[in-house]
């Protein structure tokens, strides 16, 4: 049985790719292992069911398949040139064309040479994993060195676990788990290659913690409807939940199969299959086009009696007598500053822009940011790091909007030490799976931000401050985001706050 659920699951995990993925060449590749592995499993299942010497033979062709697809797939993740080679590959695949060859020889019969497959198979596999050790040791700090090193111990763990299942044959009894173990490992490599965003232990947990949950309701489902409505004995435990999991991995998939066939028939059902997250997000479209149309006109009848109330007060203020009128037309006419200041962020978040992109070199723009921050009254007390990658590739962006958000980020975090500290910008190269990106921290050792806030601080019309509108951190994701980019906030309470911004490389 969980020979047949390691074969749907490489299946299902395949043809996901096949129709959501972005078909470069590591999602081409994982696809090719994947569905080696299906054969394999295939065979292995058939052979059990049918107990044809066929289908042992379309077994160990599957297990052959799996040593040059998993150098393909490994040399496309770890991008490691030096022991995964070309010429290697085409070696894995004229030895793995050989013994496939063999298979239909009288070779076949020699005792061991099933045996010596295998190990052909694991060796490979072994070599593998190696080229990944040193390719996540030679990374620096980053983002990617975190998630492939999430993956350098998983690999170990699905290893031991699956082990377990050869205490069967000293007389042990238990169901065989190796099967789920095995999908599970590959649904892992799935999320780190297809979901780049995911960066954190606990968004992998999260994800895989779903599918868990997912499986044990609709186990729970089962056994309370079959034992409702029906007097027969249940299918062991070990079926239902390999049934389970295998229809819970199913659903994403066959929802957009089924989404395009019904879309291709009748077009006018494409809306048939939207979830309730998708009406959600396409609530909240509507909400944003309407905001976008809505802020001209509101900024418009503010800004107006804003300017007259303003006038007004510094036409007065020059007839004022006392210096207490003084002060009191100043707190008027700095108010109605602040309330211009207001309008103009929430313009900045509510209406559409179209972004002037430019190839631009990161560390110039920070030099010229903090030539900025450093003529800023508040900054006298802080001290200003750099730690910047002179080999950093340039970046497409819009310079303006970019440095608008290097600027309010630096100066949120200099207001956060009022008695002084240090203010570090750090640049990074980052190596991905499609490319490169590169990488901003922005740190400061102030007050920290509280758990609490951390959660809401993206939002808009959030704020900590007496004064303030709290648009300044939900415009820098927005343009962050049209970017193509994605920015993180990581903190500590008494100890400081990093904010940490992805952005692709120019091609």
């Amino acid at each position: 049985m969980d020979t047949f659920t390691l074969a749907a699951s490489s299946f299902i995990i395949a043809v996901s790719l096949i129709i959501t993925g972005k078909k470069d060449k590591l999602q081409a590749s994982f696809i090719c292992l994947c569905f080696a592995v299906f054969v394999s499993q295939v065979g292995s299942f058939s052979r059990e069911v049918f107990v044809s010497a066929f289908w042992g033979d379309i077994k160990y062709l599957g297990i052959l398949a799996i040593a040059p697809c998993a150098l393909w797939f490994f040399r496309h993740l770890t991008h490691n040139k030096s022991i995964l080679t070309a010429g290697f590959i085409v070696f894995s695949i004229v030895s793995s064309s050989l013994g496939a060859l063999l298979l239909f020889t009288p070779v076949s019969r020699w005792s061991h040479f099933h045996h010596l497959l295998l190990s052909y198979t694991f060796a490979t596999l072994g070599l593998c994993y190696i080229a990944l050790v040193r390719y996540v040791n030679k990374l620096l700090p980053s983002m990617e060195k975190k998630r492939l090193g999430y993956l350098l111990f998983a690999c170990p763990i699905a290893l031991i676990l699956s082990s377990v299942d050869l205490l069967i044959y000293i007389g042990f009894t238990f169901p065989p788990l190796s099967g789920i173990i095995i999908s599970v490992l590959l649904y892992f490599i799935l999320l780190i290659i297809a979901y780049p965003q995911l960066h954190e232990l606990h968004d992998f947990f999260a994800r895989t913690l779903v599918i868990f949950v997912s499986t044990m309701c609709s186990m729970a489902i089962f056994y309370f409807t079959a034992g409702f409505f029906s007097d027969s004995q249940l299918p062991s435990f070990t079926s239902i939940l390999m049934a389970s999991f295998l229809i819970v991995i199913s659903l994403s998939p066959i929802r957009i199969i089924l989404k395009k066939i019904f879309s291709f028939f009748y077009p006018e059902s494409k809306n048939v299959f939207t979830s309730i997250y998708d009406f959600d997000n396409k609530l909240e479209r509507e909400k944003s086009m309407m905001l976008a149309e809505m802020a001209p006109v509101f900024a418009h009848e503010i800004r107006n009696p804003l300017g007259s109330i303003k006038g007004a007060a510094q036409y007065l203020k020059t007839e004022a007598v006392t210096e207490e009128q003084h002060k009191l037309f100043d707190v008027i006419i700095e108010e109605v500053n602040r309330l211009n200041a207001v309008i103009s962020q929430f313009l900045d978040y509510a209406r559409p822009y179209t972004l002037k992109l430019k190839k631009q070199n990161l560390n110039a723009l920070i030099s010229r940011a903090n030539s900025i921050i450093a003529a800023n009254e508040l900054a006298g007390k802080v001290s200003i790091v750099t730690e910047l990658d002179d080999t950093l590739p340039d970046v497409e962006v819009d310079e303006q909007q970019l440095m608008q958000v290097i600027l309010n980020i630096a100066l949120n975090a200099i207001e956060a030490m009022p008695e002084g500290g240090a203010l570090t910008f750090r640049t990074f190269k980052i190596k991905t799976g499609a490319g490169s990106a590169v990488g901003l921290t922005i740190s400061d050792t102030g007050c920290g931000i509280t758990r609490e806030s951390l959660k809401n601080i993206f939002k808009p019309f959030y704020t900590t401050k007496e004064r303030g509108a709290g648009l300044g951190l939900a415009i820098c994701r927005k343009i962050i985001r049209e970017h193509g980019g994605l920015i993180n906030v990581k903190s500590v309470p008494g100890q400081g706050t990093e904010f940490l911004l992805r952005l692709n490389a120019a091609s």
